[in-house]
């Protein structure tokens, strides 16, 4: 039975220079739901993904996820799949070879399951041409199998359609609406409002780092 996952995130500021990013963002997340993250450029979505990953470390305030506290109990999200800015892939192999190489890390080689998990986000795992010379979508493809690839129970997607078609779109909401049937809790930050009036059961917007609207 998959693990139910709550994320609790109580007054947390963050500051570079003179900049504030965040300042005092309270917000709840739990598992079998889409939430979106909205607001213009410089709003602080990023930077709100990034400590809820442990990649910054919150100047104020705290985030827990079960109860355990980011940066004390816990450096680090585990258990997620995350696509925050651009992945970096090894530019000369073919997508199947960049997922293997990842995946057998941690993992068995399992070469049916990964061909599988490349023909979720649409991409054709005997396919040899180089991840270098890819069109953007197809890379934005692979970041998604990339994030997805472990089955993890909480997805952290920042811009996740970024260089997709139409065609391309409509296949990743669906396979994003399957995830949360499946009971995953999912962030998804994202301009478009179409996108997030499809996938997210709640919408939470930033504005200079302050929360706006719940």
């Amino acid at each position: 039975m998959r693990e139910k996952y709550t994320i609790e995130i109580d007054g947390i500021s963050k500051k570079f220079k003179d900049t504030e990013a965040l300042k005092d963002v309270s917000l709840r997340f739990e598992s079998g739901k889409i939430y979106g993250i909205v607001g213009h450029n410089g709003s602080g979505k990023t930077v709100l993904l990034k400590c809820i990953c442990g990649f910054i470390k919150c100047d104020k305030g705290k985030i827990l996820v079960n109860g355990k506290e980011m940066g004390r109990q816990i450096d680090m999200l585990t258990n997620a799949g995350i696509i925050i800015e651009e992945p970096a892939f090894l530019r000369k192999w073919s997508a199947y070879q960049n997922l293997d190489f990842l995946y057998t890390i941690r993992n068995k080689k399992n070469k049916e399951y990964l061909y599988e998990v490349l023909r979720k986000v649409g991409l054709d795992p005997t396919l040899r041409k180089p991840v270098g010379k890819y069109s953007l979508g197809m890379k934005q493809r692979l970041a998604i199998a990339q994030a997805i690839m472990e089955d993890p129970d909480i997805l952290i997607l920042d811009e996740p359609m970024n260089g997709l078609d139409k065609k391309g779109i409509a296949e990743m909401r669906e396979l994003f609406l399957k995830m949360k049937e499946e009971g995953k809790l999912i962030l998804f930050a994202s301009h478009n409002k179409e996108d997030i009036d499809i996938l997210c059961d709640e919408v939470y917007e930033l504005d200079a780092g302050q929360l706006v609207m719940a």
